[in-house]
């Protein structure tokens, strides 16, 4: 391990533990998401999707706080592919 690399890793811990609760507690994988069972459970698309590495580009509309940016990530995790959030609030 690298100097910086100890370092980075003592920021990054800094950081998480000062984070928001809600951020804290926010799914990292598909296996910690509650509800849509039908999309990401089991034998669902989007979990097959992951699971192959095939996530193309997605839409994910709904009200505030029903979870799209939160499963858009978990998604991004499981993936190698680049990850771009576009927020149609913050771009008009």
């Amino acid at each position: 391990m690298t100097p910086g690399d100890l370092f980075g890793a003592a920021a990054d811990k800094a950081l998480s533990e000062r984070s928001p609760l809600a951020a804290r507690l926010r799914p990292r994988s598909l296996d910690e998401v509650v509800g849509q069972a039908h999309l990401v459970g089991p034998g669902g698309p989007l979990r097959a999707l992951a699971e192959s590495d095939r996530i193309g580009s997605a839409i994910f509309w709904g009200p505030p706080g029903t979870g799209k940016t939160t499963l858009a990530r978990v998604l991004a995790e499981s993936s190698a592919k680049a990850f771009v959030p576009l927020s149609a609030t913050r771009r008009g």
